[in-house]
């Protein structure tokens, strides 16, 4: 018989039929199971879709915080820089009140004529500063009270340096 081992030859066991001819034979074996492939295969998809939404998810919620708490800072900021500027009008600290002004409101008005335009309005006694406005521009609230009991609602007009990123007054209202 052609292919077929030699009698006696160690790798054929008397009585056992031979292997076929050729390279690449391979021995029979079971076929790998197939019960629950598809389950596992959900199963995973499931939880990826998951790790996916809850990652995603968690960006959103960064994001949303993030800008929750920036518009927070910026309001901050501008409500500080407001209040410095009408605590130094009110306690007549001119020069400290001019630092605080933009730079184009300090081009068109020397620390000299700012004083004087200051000290010739009714004196501050108190001052509420409210809540920022977001917008266009970025614009303060505040309720000042002058000697006399009179009152007045003024809107203050923000800007930021473009050096040093901190807020300045650009126009009171």
């Amino acid at each position: 018989m052609p292919g077929a081992a030699p009698a006696g030859s160690p790798s054929a066991p008397a009585g056992s039929p031979a292997p076929p001819p050729g390279p690449g034979v391979a021995p029979p074996f079971a076929a790998p199971p197939t019960e629950g492939r598809t389950r596992r295969m959900w199963l995973g998809l499931g939880a990826a879709a998951l790790a996916v939404v809850l990652c995603c998810g968690g960006g959103g919620v960064a994001l949303v915080g993030l800008m929750i708490s920036g518009s927070q800072a910026l309001d901050e900021q501008a409500r500080t820089v407001v209040g410095d500027y009408f605590e130094a009008v009110k306690t007549r600290r001119y020069g400290k009140a001019y630092n605080l002004l933009c730079d184009n409101v300090q081009r068109r008005e020397s620390p000299r004529e700012f004083q004087r335009r200051i000290s010739a309005e009714p004196e501050i006694t108190s001052y509420t500063v409210r809540e920022t406005v977001l917008g266009n521009e970025v614009t303060v609230p505040v309720d000042v009270t002058y000697t006399g009991g009179v009152r007045d609602n003024l809107r203050v007009t923000m800007v930021q340096d473009s050096k040093t990123g901190t807020f300045e007054v650009c126009g009171v209202s």
